[in-house]
């Protein structure tokens, strides 16, 4: 027998069958490409043909000669010979920015085999650059073992090493800043060690105000910065926000360091969705002032191509068509980067966001 209560219950179950049928067919409805976008001639905007699309890579590959010099020096090091490797970063003077990036490579050479590092510190205990580099490898070695998994997705044995390792890297760091009063770079490394170690906000902020009194515009430094203050470690989407917003402001002329905020978006998105990305009027001319700033930005920078394709995906979803379909033209065929790199085809993906900017943008008329 059917009482009133079974048929209510029926009548919303089927209810929200309806809605929800409703509900993904919309969402099929918005994610299915308009034919007019489909139809759009990219060379015609200035774009590369889609057949040129390469998804294997985010930019153009580094030159010859610069591959050659890397590997001058790795293979250097493996054989026992570090000069090369402190005459690399020392070459840098004191471009903070450009000179953490050179150890970069040097930790990278750690990686495979130390024995030359410690035969570095040995010859040179005062050196701060082979202190420093000896120090990121510890917490690269750290972060290795606990993986880039969120937190409740590492094995409990993976986290417990992890934590153990960290004071390691984060003394290590302590003393390399004592060899050198002005270099930034062990700061940069204790301020992500202390992110990982959970730091309060009191214990945080005296290693970052050491940081920035040294080098008030370090684009890691603040990239590792943003981590902390984000909502997975030990803040929240409002004080990252704040955060980054204050580093585009900040940021001088020819600094990517604007594009911390860019990385605050990329934060929410993968947190929340992209429907939780800030769309205001003030959201939007934020990014315009970021896409200003990183105009300015020297083309050496490492970073660059990367920042290009996040920064064309939030101009596209602001409704900056204008300023993204700029983003794409400089970016040409490259399309292996995120946040296209994470769709099941990339160069489909990255296809559809600079056609989409093509068809909408106000100042831009085709060529015949």
């Amino acid at each position: 027998m059917i009482t009133a209560v079974t048929l209510h219950s029926a009548l919303s179950a089927a209810t929200l069958i309806i809605a929800l049928i409703w509900i993904a067919t919309a969402r099929t409805r918005r994610s299915r490409p308009r034919p007019e976008i489909q139809l759009i001639d990219p060379v015609r905007y200035g774009l590369v043909p889609t057949a040129q699309l390469e998804p294997g890579r985010a930019g153009p590959p580094p030159a010859a000669l610069r591959l050659k010099e890397m590997q001058g020096i790795a293979d250097a090091a493996w054989e026992g010979d570090w000069r090369q490797a402190d005459a690399h970063v020392e070459a840098a003077g004191q471009d903070w920015d450009e000179r953490w990036s050179r150890q970069d490579l040097l930790v990278e050479i750690a990686c495979r085999d130390d024995e030359w590092l410690m035969q570095w510190r040995e010859a040179q205990p005062g050196n701060c650059t082979a202190a420093t580099v000896h120090a990121r490898l510890l917490l690269h070695r750290a972060w290795e073992i606990r993986g880039n998994e969120y937190a409740h997705a590492v094995p409990a044995e993976r986290m417990a090493r992890f934590r153990e390792l960290l004071p390691a890297s984060f003394e290590a760091a302590r003393r390399a800043a004592l060899l050198s009063s002005e270099d930034p770079g062990p700061w940069v490394v204790m301020i992500t060690a202390a992110r990982a170690l959970r730091y309060t906000h009191e214990q945080f902020r005296p290693l970052w105000e050491e940081l920035t009194a040294r080098a008030p515009h370090h684009y890691q430094g603040h990239g590792q910065a943003l981590q902390y203050w984000c909502a997975k470690w030990c803040g929240s989407n409002r004080a990252m926000l704040a955060f980054a917003e204050r580093a585009v402001r900040s940021a001088p002329p020819g600094s990517p360091l604007a594009a911390v905020h860019l990385q605050a978006l990329r934060e929410i998105e993968i947190r929340s969705g992209a429907a939780a990305v800030p769309s205001t009027s003030a959201a939007k001319e934020l990014l315009v002032d970021v896409a200003r700033s990183l105009a300015q930005a020297s083309d050496a920078v490492d970073e660059e191509p990367q920042l290009r394709h996040v920064l064309a995906h939030y101009l596209g979803r602001a409704g900056l068509h204008d300023a993204a379909l700029e983003q794409f033209r400089l970016i040409g065929p490259w399309c292996g980067a995120q946040p296209w790199a994470s769709q099941d085809d990339p160069a489909a993906a990255f296809d559809l966001a600079r056609r989409t900017a093509a068809f909408h943008a106000t100042g831009v008329r085709p060529t015949p």
